[in-house]
């Protein structure tokens, strides 16, 4: 991987994304913010406050993570430290979105649980760890955007 102590103070464009640490992070991201946005929307649960903000926090971040890895694949950033700032807030409010959705998310799971289990009961489960799963890769994401940030 290109990713060294060096080349921390430039953003990466194009395929270079796909190399570059933190950068190579918005694919899982898409994939798994991806899945806890499909399993969320194929259960059905009682209380649909806190599965509508799931949705919401995976549907907002989905699209705006790709909306960034395009941005970053077509170098609009121009290698501005700005940018460099903008990534490690979004992905700080995204990591902050994201973890408490998967808390409302895990409660609402735990409170519909039956013996035996349901199929939508099975489904939400999956979109918890997924749902962690998304969170925790925000949170390295950002951690290592605020690394690359400061090395500007």
């Amino acid at each position: 991987m290109a990713s060294n102590t060096a080349m921390m103070g430039h953003l990466p464009s194009g395929v270079g994304i796909c190399t570059t640490i933190p950068d190579i992070l918005y694919v899982p991201e898409l994939i798994f913010g991806g899945l806890v946005w499909i399993l969320v929307a194929c259960t059905y649960v009682v209380p649909h406050n806190p599965q509508g903000w799931v949705m919401f926090v995976s549907l907002f971040c989905f699209i705006m993570t790709f909306v960034w890895l395009v941005v970053f694949a077509c170098g609009s950033h121009r290698n501005s430290s700005g940018w460099a700032a903008a990534d490690f807030m979004y992905h700080g409010i995204a990591a902050f979105f994201y973890l408490s959705a998967s808390v409302a998310l895990a409660k609402v799971t735990m409170d519909m649980k039956t013996d035996p289990p349901s199929l939508n009961y099975k489904l939400d489960i999956s979109a918890v760890v997924f749902s962690y799963t998304a969170t925790l890769l925000y949170f390295v994401h950002t951690i290592l955007s605020a690394i690359r940030w400061k090395s500007f």
